[in-house]
């Protein structure tokens, strides 16, 4: 019978972790994140911390693998970057909820704002969708510090990996269906929306070329507000996509392929989200929209 290996000695990898691959994604996510950090800062959208902390996230988490990679042995540098890189669309996904529903708040009429149009509560749709979010990110934490945490020395540390496993597959499977019902919603909204189009025309006091004002108020926005409907379309099917990737990895355990496979990590995790930062930083909520503080002002709900 072989002798239990010490810690030091276990390498969390099944594969010769790529350094290059670690760098190119810290260098795009770092920059990413200073970019998403400066528009917050520009337009002082106090809404928008929620992607500024996720672009963060996505940064360290690469920048963590790059020591990671370097040193498998070391199961602190290996649960860092995996909780960062795992849990950082979690609170994406939450930036796509608050996004759709301040486009629903400065679209739609408040008489048209109903259940029959977006199969939700409209003055509950964020917080419902949020709430889902924290569910899914708080099981997938403790699915990933359970499964990175067990001793495989340990007589039952199969028991343990199969037990966080379960507990993260959980937390994903939650996330897929709050957001994937969410995103049914914000592309159905995409062909129901058209109907609010004169309206809103009816709401601008001031415009030029570029920029209106709505309703009489000073702020500057840019007319199209289908163009931010459409970047947070196609942010949530960047996160659905990962998040089916994440279902598939947690199910297929440590010994799966994907696991054991680092292209497909960078694939279908770092290359997919990775415009879900990106877009949001050229099409910024704040140029089309109103309001990017922590709540709505009495008038605008």
């Amino acid at each position: 019978m072989n002798a239990p290996r010490a810690l030091k000695d276990i390498i969390f990898y099944h594969y010769d972790p790529s350094l290059a691959a670690a760098i190119v994604f810290s260098v795009a996510y770092s920059l990413a994140f200073i970019g998403t950090l400066l528009q917050f800062m520009r337009y002082r959208s106090w809404v928008w911390t929620i992607m500024v902390v996720s672009s963060a996230m996505e940064a360290g988490g690469y920048i963590a693998r790059c020591f990671s990679g370097q040193d498998p042995t070391s199961q602190t540098k290996y649960t860092v970057q995996l909780l960062l890189i795992v849990l950082a669309p979690v609170c994406m996904a939450a930036a796509c909820y608050i996004v759709f529903g301040r486009i629903i708040y400065h679209v739609v009429p408040k008489k048209a704002r109903t259940f029959k149009l977006l199969w939700t509560p409209p003055r509950i749709i964020t917080p419902i969708f949020v709430a889902g979010d924290v569910i899914a990110l708080l099981l997938q934490t403790v699915g990933a510090v359970k499964i990175t945490s067990v001793d495989l020395n340990a007589p039952d540390a199969k028991k343990q990996t199969n037990k966080g496993k379960t507990i993260a597959e959980i937390g994903v499977a939650v996330q897929l269906v709050f957001f994937g019902l969410f995103s049914i919603i914000a592309m159905r909204f995409n062909f129901t929306s058209g109907r609010f189009k004169h309206d809103f025309e009816q709401r601008i006091t001031t415009s030029d070329e570029k920029y209106v004002e709505i309703d009489g108020q000073p702020k500057k926005l840019k007319r199209n507000w289908q163009a931010i409907l459409f970047i947070t379309n196609l942010a949530s099917v960047c996160i659905l996509v990962r998040s089916v990737y994440r279902m598939i990895d947690f199910h297929m355990g440590r010994e799966g392929y994907l696991a054991t496979h680092e292209w497909t990590l960078y694939i279908f995790d770092s290359l997919v989200i990775f415009p879900a930062i990106a877009l949001f930083i050229w099409w910024h909520p704040s140029k089309y929209l109103p309001y990017m503080g922590f709540r709505l002002p009495k008038h605008a709900r």
